[in-house]
């Protein structure tokens, strides 16, 4: 992928850096870490992020989305963040089982570090952008395929890439409160994503991808 960005432009620089080490690596090894099925013959991965089937070559990164057409939307297709996230995850990261417990972001690693960061990207984000508009969010995430919780005014869960799944709660505003939101990731999380702030880029990620589709 071409960004439209200078050198030494935040996107560029780690996207560069993350690249070579992609390339370096053994796709075998990559698939084994990450649990990402792999096709030899074929050189690509086959993964899922936000209710879409992506295939991604190696060692080119080259994406396209295998299902889905009715979203109109493929963050890892064109949104930089959404690339080098998953860039990081396919290098770095790796898979575990899930427990079925859930973690706020303070308490993942790093998560005190960076959680006024957090609040401000993801929690406001999410809360002033869906907190008076629960209905299109309701229609989103059933639209996404996510599993309605009985917590908060409007609650779901989803899975954002393969085997790791967020939660998004809601509590409307009236006259006296702000709306309001939680994130909840679960607690396989710090071990695909070791740095809090790729789990504050998971939420940039999944609330710009609500929305596009909003």
């Amino acid at each position: 992928m071409d960004f439209p960005y200078e050198k030494d432009s935040k996107e560029r620089m780690p996207y560069e850096h993350y690249m070579e080490i992609y390339r370096g690596l053994n796709p075998e090894d990559i698939s084994s870490r990450a649990n990402i099925p792999y096709n030899a013959e074929s050189r690509t991965f086959t993964l899922r992020l936000m209710g879409v089937t992506y295939q991604v070559s190696w060692p080119d990164y080259e994406v396209r989305h295998l299902d889905r057409e009715d979203l109109q939307y493929y963050p890892l297709e064109g949104a930089a963040n959404a690339r080098i996230l998953v860039l990081r995850y396919l290098t770095e990261g790796a898979a575990a089982p899930a427990t079925g417990k859930f973690l706020t972001y303070r308490e993942v690693p790093w998560g005190e570090v960076y959680f006024k960061q957090f609040q401000g990207r993801c929690l406001f984000r999410l809360a002033y952008g869906f907190g008076n508009k629960l209905q299109k969010f309701r229609e989103i995430m059933e639209k996404l395929g996510a599993r309605k919780l009985p917590h908060g005014d409007a609650g779901y869960e989803f899975e954002f890439l393969n085997g790791l799944y967020l939660q998004f709660l809601l509590w409307e505003g009236d006259e006296e409160f702000p709306p309001s939101a939680q994130i909840l990731f679960s607690d396989n999380f710090p071990v695909a994503f070791v740095m809090g702030e790729d789990m504050a880029v998971v939420g940039d990620v999944s609330i710009g991808a609500l929305k596009a589709l909003s």
